[in-house]
């Protein structure tokens, strides 16, 4: 697991945004829902995920209010948890 959350860390920290990491296997980046809709995710090992926000007060919304993922340049690590 380790190996794992070390390669999805080098994968947010190469990313210039939050709009560059994957949305394809293995990343998989999404954004969740509900309580935590504030905060994406990464795959690790299922059902495992990298749960993270990005770290500005208040992130850049876009029209529709939805987060501007293309002015996410940092991020705030929480978890590494199963959510489902």
């Amino acid at each position: 697991m380790a190996l794992t959350i070390m390669a999805r860390i080098g994968v947010l920290r190469n990313a210039s945004t939050l709009s560059k990491v994957p949305t394809t296997p293995p990343e998989r980046r999404h954004q969740l829902k509900g309580d935590r809709n504030e905060q994406f995710a990464v795959d690790l090992v299922h059902p495992l995920r990298l749960v993270f926000e990005p770290n500005q007060y208040q992130p850049e919304r876009k029209e529709d209010g939805g987060i501007d993922l293309d002015q996410v340049t940092t991020i705030k690590i929480l978890e590494v948890v199963d959510y489902h």
